[in-house]
């Protein structure tokens, strides 16, 4: 059985409140969990106490027995000193072109800067000719 240590959505509608379980990871969000370790309640201030309460002797332990924080449970258990934070990369290449149309790209920037300098050859010498010739 793969534990899990996530947030349960409660609360609302637009109004959440979420608690920290420990749970299978095959049952639904909401629904069973093994146990409570905490809460979540992001509509108040964030340096508010209330905002998260955590029992980190609990957390330890589940920790301690296999289970595998999510990504939001993860950032609060760093916060804690319980587990290491997550470096998240900032920057991705995502959005960049594939490194063929690169090249492709790269090679239309080259003939065009040939075809500029050829065209600036000739109109670089023809005023010079007629400077040598008066």
């Amino acid at each position: 059985m793969s534990l899990k240590i996530r947030l349960s959505r409660g609360g609302a509608k637009k109004r959440p409140y979420y608690r920290i379980v420990v749970a299978d990871s095959r049952s639904p969000r909401d629904g069973r969990f093994i146990e409570r370790i905490g809460s979540y309640n992001p509509m108040v201030a964030k340096d508010h106490p209330e905002r998260l309460t955590l029992d980190t002797e609990r957390a330890k332990h589940w920790l301690s027995v296999g289970a595998t924080p999510s990504d939001r449970v993860s950032r609060f258990l760093a916060a804690a000193d319980l587990v290491p934070a997550r470096r998240i990369p900032r920057q991705t290449t995502a959005h960049l072109p594939g490194q063929k149309a690169q090249e492709r790209a790269a090679a239309a920037e080259e003939a065009k800067k040939a075809a500029e300098e050829a065209a600036a050859a000739p109109a670089e010498e023809a005023p010079a000719e007629e400077a040598a010739s008066e």
